[in-house]
């Protein structure tokens, strides 16, 4: 999608601001860390459309300032087992307790071969392929999800219920990058919606509904209405799931709970390792899993100029072009961040030279 009113930065000017402006926000050394380089993920993957971005810091500096983000939070471990756990973020940001969590489920799963580790009291997630990743890094599969504030509808109404619930599964190949496929469960995230209708755009009529439950490609219409699952009734089965492993299991806010108070989110988060020598061993795993591969690299293209990609490599592809071209950023959001930078005194990022 063609991308109109941003201005482009490079990277390090960018992850240091942000890491400036969370430190600011009273964010200890490590947190600031952790979470500038999620956000950073996001900025090189996705269209600065999504806000998952440098806009999240608009919200953190909200949240912190109201209480519903506590910074250098105490984190607890309340519940342990051989290959689960479960761990109270403290009100804490999202980013750091998922980032614990799956190190700790990562931990496990190296000697039980499989480990679940749930948050509970936490906020904000990030990227979901993000945190899967950390797995895949270290040789095993991961696979991270939450819950989220609800904006979809179940199938057969038009009143949300179920957030959007976004997955993240990565998977270790040998001599390549992993394949990592990052999605939420609804057509399309409000973040997408509001920068169309900032530029007058229209949306597919499959992303949302009105609040009477019509179709529409208007977004300001869609935003006051519920998104739709991906895969109709499919996506809203696994919308469910994820909000009873995220939500109920780990004793988190559920359903039509999650970010209604602005002071206490509870939001809830799962993180799964895989060790693949639990069922194979290394050389078969991949082995096997490049067989697979082949196969699909090897599907004949519709278009010629349009190969057949795996999960994960088109953005492999526009992180790659970003570092050596700078990030687009929405300049809306920099309007935003520019009198919250002044407040903590944080040097502003400006356009490169």
């Amino acid at each position: 999608m063609e991308m109109r009113n941003v201005a482009t930065y490079p990277e390090p000017l960018l992850r240091r601001f942000t890491t400036d402006f969370l430190l600011r926000l009273d964010a200890s050394s490590e947190e600031a860390d952790i979470i500038a380089d999620g956000l950073m993920t996001a900025c090189l993957w996705w269209h600065p459309g999504q806000g998952q971005g440098l806009e999240k810091l608009v919200r953190y500096h909200r949240r912190v300032r109201n209480g519903g983000i506590v910074p250098a939070a105490t984190m607890e471990w309340v519940r342990e087992g051989t290959s689960t756990a479960l761990l109270d973020a403290g009100k804490g940001f999202g980013y750091v307790a998922a980032h614990r969590a799956m190190a700790r489920a990562i931990e496990k799963a190296s000697e039980t071969g499989l480990a679940m580790v749930g948050v509970r009291n936490s906020n904000h997630f990030g990227i979901a392929g993000y945190h899967a990743l950390s797995a895949a890094r270290k040789g095993l599969i991961g696979w991270a999800m939450t819950n989220a504030g609800a904006e979809m509808a179940p199938t057969g109404s038009a009143k949300a219920v179920l957030g959007t619930n976004p997955w993240g599964i990565a998977i270790p190949r040998q001599g390549h990058p992993p394949i990592v496929l990052d999605m939420a469960l609804t057509m399309s995230g409000k973040g997408m919606m509001r920068w169309l209708d900032r530029e007058g755009r229209e949306m597919p009529e499959t992303w949302a509904l009105t609040p009477d439950g019509r179709r529409t490609t208007t977004p300001g219409e869609a935003m006051a209405g519920a998104l739709l699952p991906i895969g109709e009734y499919k996506g809203y089965g696994l919308s469910l799931w994820t909000d009873v492993l995220a939500g109920v299991m780990t004793g988190a806010l559920f359903g039509t709970d999650v970010f209604q108070d602005d002071r206490h989110f509870d939001v809830g988060h799962q993180l799964v390792a895989v060790a693949p020598e639990a069922f194979q061993s290394r050389e078969d795993f991949d082995r096997r899993l490049e067989e697979l591969v082949t196969q699909i690299k090897s599907a004949p293209p519709i278009d010629p100029d349009q190969p057949v990609m795996l999960p994960g490599e088109r953005e492999q592809h526009r992180r790659r072009e970003r570092l050596e071209t700078g990030i687009p950023v929405d300049l809306t959001t920099v309007e935003k961040l520019r009198p919250l930078a002044s407040e903590l005194g944080v040097d502003f990022f400006t356009n490169p030279p």
